[in-house]
């Protein structure tokens, strides 16, 4: 490629976005203002929300100690996805990364469904999670309201998303010390128990409860299986990291080195945690709908447990309905700038902020509160459930990107990565495999298989809404060659490191 055509894509980047020069991110125009502490503390909390702190006690009242070797299998999924991800994102890193790669690699029908599901992804978790911040403050005071409650958290996490980008990594940066801080406390708390024998639980506390009751599969391989839909779920907003690629100071360095951090994190929050808790106490001790932190403070003799779980919960939720009010705005005007969204989302403020996208999804996630306030019925329950299938979507789209991409590469037809997912392409058709058993078991599930009905209505609109559009607007939906746009932004890497 020459000097004229990479000066060329790179006046095409200006002129799209507006803006120039640095601190934003030439080809989208947002500020780059998350440094590597947010960025790490991101990816962590994105590993860690209620999935672990409320809905693992369901969990490990259908598996078992067995429960933690379907967190370690899911775990290694996870690492594997991430790693496909990143080799994507040092290709070319994009704040519209799922929806743009599945544009790229797929097709644009594909990016077109990409974009609009993990949208409503984000605020179907949106509204379940501000609805649950709600309750939880009740949990305190019951004569405050819960539509208060919800309407105070969502209109503080709008407008700190509308201050900058630094704000909202901030928020989530405490709110994930938060829990982090919750979890290594509780294993500590148990080792102690463990080693030196103090408390309430230190006569019954020992390692040996992890096969003592029934062993370590007390219900069988089969129901172990069935968990583990509950454990995907847990890990769900864990590719959020993704969506930071456009505003990430460095990404070539904080992404790869946050991607990185996924086995330690999964190790240490989820599977040693579980191991502290369940060796502590004994697994059929816990009951459904009730944490398993709360479990554990109250066996050990700690009264104030309770509160500090709820406090921790509800810091969880905060921090998902800050990540959906985060991300929803960034995949709309990823939709609009490509034509397949409305252009009224495309336009950012002077700070470099998506204003219309964030505003436009924060008022839906409002809708959301008063609706699940008003008509608290199965309806609603059938929107929730969509949230798991829409998740693991997105992870879908990242493996298969991320096998053609391998293939494209390989031929020299584009740039190779910069962080190359090891073990590809059979760590990533091995993750997709456990991918399809995962919806296989939830259609087995009848609590589950709500999720698989939802799938098919909105695939229908998809399919209905792209027919309307590609109408209206052909060009939106031809295929674009990304080639030149990548040499181009190889070659500038080069340039800047020379």
């Amino acid at each position: 490629m020459t000097s004229e055509q990479v000066a060329a894509r790179t006046a095409d980047a200006v002129a799209e976005t507006g803006h120039k020069g640095s601190g934003k991110a030439a080809s989208e125009g947002y500020e780059r203002g998350l440094g590597n502490r947010q960025i790490q503390m991101i990816a962590i909390g994105g590993a860690i929300g209620t999935g672990l702190f409320l809905g693992a006690g369901k969990a490990i009242s259908k598996a078992g100690p067995s429960l933690i070797l379907a967190y370690a299998i899911a775990g290694l999924v996870i690492f594997f996805i991430m790693r496909a991800l990143g080799e994507l994102l040092m290709y070319r890193p994009v704040s519209g990364s799922f929806s743009d790669y599945a544009r790229e690699f797929l097709g644009p029908f594909w990016g077109y469904v990409t974009g609009w599901t993990y949208w409503l992804f984000w605020v179907v978790t949106g509204i379940v999670e501000v609805t649950a911040a709600a309750s939880y403050v009740q949990y305190w005071n019951h004569s405050i309201p819960q539509w208060v409650s919800a309407l105070v958290f969502t209109v503080i996490l709008y407008f700190a998303n509308l201050i900058s980008v630094k704000l909202f990594g901030e928020l989530e940066f405490w709110f994930s010390m938060v829990k982090v801080t919750a979890i290594i406390g509780m294993i500590l708390i148990g080792i102690g128990v463990l080693t030196i024998g103090f408390s309430d639980a230190g006569d019954t506390a020992t390692v040996a409860n992890l096969w003592n009751d029934g062993g370590f599969f007390p219900h069988g391989i089969g129901n172990t299986l069935m968990t583990l839909q509950i454990v995907m779920f847990a890990f769900l907003a864990v590719e959020l990291v993704g969506v930071t690629a456009g505003e990430a100071k460095d990404p070539e360095k904080t992404l790869p080195k946050a991607i990185n951090t996924v086995p330690w994190r999964i190790a240490v929050f989820y599977i040693g945690a579980l191991i502290i808790i369940l060796a502590v106490v004994p697994w059929g001790e816990f009951m459904p709908g009730v944490s398993p932190f709360v479990a554990a403070f109250q066996k050990i003799g700690l009264p104030a447990g309770a509160g500090i779980v709820n406090f921790v919960v509800l810091t969880a939720a905060l921090s998902s309905c800050n990540s959906g009010m985060y991300s929803t705005g960034r995949m709309l005007r990823d939709l609009s700038l490509n034509g397949q969204g409305p252009k009224f989302f495309g336009q950012l403020t002077k700070g470099g902020l998506p204003l219309r996208g964030t505003t436009f999804s924060a008022a839906l996630m409002l809708v959301g509160v008063w609706i699940n306030y008003q008509w608290p019925g199965k309806a609603f329950d059938y929107v929730v459930s969509f949230a798991t299938i829409s998740g693991m979507w997105a992870w879908i789209v990242i493996l298969v990107a991320q096998l053609r991409y391998r293939r494209k590469a390989d031929r020299g037809e584009l740039p190779q990565s910069a962080f190359r997912a090891p073990g590809a392409p059979w760590t990533s058709l091995f993750a997709l495999a456990f991918i399809v058993m995962v919806i296989v078991m939830m259609g087995i599930d009848k609590d589950a298989r709500v999720s698989l009905y939802c799938a098919p209505v909105w695939a229908a609109i998809m399919w209905v809404s792209y027919l309307v559009l590609k109408a209206r607007n052909p060009q939106a939906f031809e295929r674009k060659d990304y080639t030149q746009a990548a040499q181009a932004e190889a070659e500038q890497k080069v340039e800047q490191v020379a």
